[in-house]
Order: structure tokens, then C-alpha cells, then sequence
């Protein structure tokens, strides 16, 4: 079996490899860097591979996937609510981003007709490769691959084992594997527990709200700004909660898939107890009042969380909640560690506001990566180790060598490892 890289190695963005075995090629993931110019994988031609199996949607690892599809393209595997969910992010992606990518609504479209829906635990075959799905825990639909040729691997995609207010974690059986491509994103530190999280966010929620100020809470439309409005609901917050952007056709598509949502109930009500912002003038008028702002994007880099942000920087009463990762360049990642705010896209100017972060990571911590390799998988693989910084990614990979006694190396682009 051989693994190809043609992203992700050393970097957080543009997930891809290609798996060869008795004569069938195919692609996992093929996903973007989302900087101002966006960043794609190692180039492949469609016609060189079977299909693409997609863990999950978010654009870095779907994002490059209409570059597949310029011409009627190849079969796209995943879980049907990473379909609808991929299509949402890609309209929008040519919508914010359409003059630096090479494909348009077109790519998107022929994307959505050779789309294959498979549920977890279903196998089914590309070429001569047996394939399955394991509940990764990530986000909604999010998945864990499993695949069977000439030799087993596993692809953990982004995954998460701690129990949230909207999924259970990773549901997998123990699997013996040959290779294994592992994310890392987190595998340089442990997370706090979730429910102090929670505690923490709910009281600086109220303070900020209470003294008359803005809790801006920039989240990922996907997963993390449904999961934000599950705690404010659970720990019944009295504030008024409004929610923007790309989240509300999420919560949409979220509803409409029950089985991939842990409490369907909770995620109802919690969403039925936030005041939807569909204009302009509602957001000029919210971003005034005391009150809870849940809006796309989690790292800044568009979508009205931008607005928000430029209009409370210099109100010392007002806060912004940092619940999502942020890559490095990212003007989220700018605010934590300078406290500055991107005006126009061009000037910086220092944030007045208070700055909170919040770890509710729906990736594993170091501790927990290490515990996955020592419970779930069986045999000697190669651990093929990406999608975290580099410096963290070589480190891990050390730690998987000295503890558990695994071969593991952290790739280059377009390295190609044969097993």
C-alpha cells in the first residue's frame, strides 16, 4: 500500500493523500488553506484517481474538492449531512473568495451529483479497497476511515473522543492497522475539563452582559456556534442571544439530520431560544445592546464576526470569546497574541475590549491522542503524523516512538511512504 501527501504535512489546512493498493488509487480528503489567496494540495488529475472519500465538512479539508470536479469528475464518499453541509461551504466560499479560486458554481455543482451518501458502519468498495466510516466525533457527520487492500488503514480525519453538548465522540471498535494517518492538531497540550469550560464561558457571558456590553463569540458555522448555543441554553442563560451568518442555514441542515446530533432536543430548543440576524440594519442596532452575539467566522477571516468585532474594539465593556482554533496568520490568532483587529483588511489598530479564551476544542489533546493509540489501535502500524505545526507534529511523532513504541514520522509535501 502506498500513501502519497499532497497536504497537511507539517500545517493546520489543505488535508490530502492519495492511497494506491492492488491497482486502485483514491484520494482522502482534498482540502484548502484559507489565507487571503487561498492555499490548495499537491495538484492531482481526476482521472488519475477512483474517488474521494470526504471525512468531514470543513474547508480544509474539503475546500480544493470542486478542483475535481472542472469536468463531470468521480465519485465523492461521505456521510450525507457531510454533503449538504460541504455544499453550504463551498456557495459561500466562491462567494467570499470567488476571484482567487480556480473553479465556480459549476465545479460545486457536479460535485453535488456525483456525491455517494454512506452512513457509519456501511461498507461498501472503490476499485478493489474496501471502505467504512466510523463516527469521528469532530463535528456532525464527521468521519473516521477505515480502509482494506493489500494492507488496512485507518484515517482519523479530525476527530474528538470527549462527550459535547451536540455529539458523543469518536464510536469506533478497536482496528488493527498497517498505517495510520493521524491529525495532531492539539498534540502539543491537554484541554481543560469541558465542563469548567462551560462554567467559565457562562459567567463571563453574564458579567459582560450585565455591565451593558457586547459578548461577541466568533464561532465556526459548523458545529461550533450550534454547540455555543447548547451551553447558553443549558445552563439557562438570561440574556438576549442572537446568532448570524452561515450558522443559521447550518442549523438548518443540522435539524434535518437527527441521527448525527447527540441530543436533538437540546439542539431545538437551544436554537429556538436564539433571535436570528439576517440584515444590516438588525446588526448595526444588536451590536449596541447588551447581549450575546454568536457569528461565523471562528477565525476572523470573514463573515460578520469582522463587523461585530471592528464595532465593539474599543468598548472596555464590551468582550470577545475565542472558542475556535486559530491558525497561525489568522487575524483571530492576531487578536489573541496582539490584540489588534484587521480594519479594511489592511490596517491594525489596538482592541480596548476584553479578550477571552475558551477552549472547546473538537480535537484530541495530547493525552487523549496517546490514549487512542494505546485503546483503539491494534498491531505496529506506521503513524504517518499531520495536520498540526510542524514543531508540535515532530514532537508527537517522538512521544508515539518513546511511549508506545511506534514507528512515526511527520511527512513533506508530496512524500510518498510504502508499506
Amino acid at each position: 500500500m502506498k500513501v502519497t501527501v499532497l497536504g497537511a504535512a507539517g500545517e493546520v489546512g489543505r488535508s490530502a493523500f492519495t492511497v494506491e493498493s492492488n491497482g486502485t488509487r483514491l484520494l482522502l480528503d482534498y482540502g484548502v488553506q484559507t489565507n487571503r489567496e487561498p492555499l490548495f494540495p499537491v495538484h492531482i488529475r481526476p482521472r488519475d484517481v477512483e474517488g474521494v472519500i470526504l471525512s468531514h465538512a470543513h474547508l480544509d479539508h474539503v475546500g480544493g474538492a470542486p478542483l475535481l470536479y472542472l469536468g463531470e469528475g468521480l465519485p465523492a464518499y461521505g456521510t450525507p449531512v457531510t454533503k449538504s453541509l460541504t455544499e453550504l461551504l463551498l456557495y459561500d466560499f466562491l462567494k467570499i473568495s470567488g476571484d482567487y479560486l480556480p473553479f465556480d458554481a459549476e465545479s460545486v455543482s457536479n460535485f453535488s451529483k456525483n456525491y455517494v451518501s454512506k452512513g457509519y458502519e456501511e461498507g461498501f468498495k472503490i476499485g478493489s479497497i474496501d471502505a467504512v466510516l466510523f463516527d469521528a466525533g469532530h463535528i456532525p457527520g464527521s468521519a473516521i476511515t477505515y480502509l482494506t487492500g493489500d494492507r488496512r488503514l485507518l484515517y482519523t480525519g479530525d476527530m474528538n473522543t470527549t462527550k459535547t453538548q451536540l455529539l458523543d465522540g469518536v464510536r469506533m471498535p478497536v482496528l488493527e492497522s498497517d498505517i495510520v494517518i493521524t491529525e495532531s492538531t492539539y498534540s502539543y497540550s491537554d484541554h481543560p475539563a469541558r465542563k469548567d469550560e462551560e462554567v467559565r464561558f457562562i459567567e463571563k457571558a453574564r458579567e459582560i452582559v450585565e455591565s451593558g456590553g457586547v459578548f461577541l463569540v466568533p464561532s465556526f458555522a459548523v458545529g461550533r456556534a450550534q454547540e455555543i448555543a447548547c451551553i447558553l441554553y443549558s445552563y439557562g442563560f438570561k440574556g438576549k442571544v442572537y446568532m448570524d451568518g452561515m450558522a443559521l442555514k447550518t442549523n438548518s441542515i443540522l435539524l434535518e439530520n437527527r441521527p448525527y446530533i447527540r441530543d436533538y432536543e437540546l439542539l431545538s430548543k437551544a436554537l429556538s431560544s436564539v433571535e436570528y440576524i439576517q440584515d444590516w440594519a438588525k446588526r448595526k442596532r444588536v451590536v449596541k445592546e447588551p447581549c450575546v452575539i454568536i457569528s461565523p467566522a471562528g477565525m476572523l477571516v470573514g463573515g460578520a464576526s469582522i463587523f461585530y468585532n471592528s464595532r465593539i474594539a474599543n468598548d472596555q465593556k464590551s468582550a470577545v470569546a475565542i472558542v475556535s482554533f486559530q491558525v497561525e496568520g489568522s487575524p483571530g490568532r492576531r487578536l489573541l497574541e496582539k490584540r489588534e483587529v484587521t480594519i479594511d483588511g489592511k490596517r491594525y489598530k489596538k482592541v480596548k475590549a476584553s479578550i477571552y479564551r475558551f477552549d472547546f476544542s473538537s480535537h484530541l489533546g495530547k493525552s487523549e491522542l496517546l490514549n487512542f493509540f494505546k485503546t483503539k489501535i491494534k498491531g505496529s502500524p506506521k503513524i504517518i503524523v499531520v495536520h498540526g505545526e510542524r514543531r508540535y507534529s515532530e514532537s508527537f511523532a517522538g512521544e508515539l516512538k518513546s511511549e508506545l513504541g511506534f514507528d512515526a514520522s511527520v511527512p513533506e509535501m508530496g512524500e510518498s511512504l510504502v508499506v
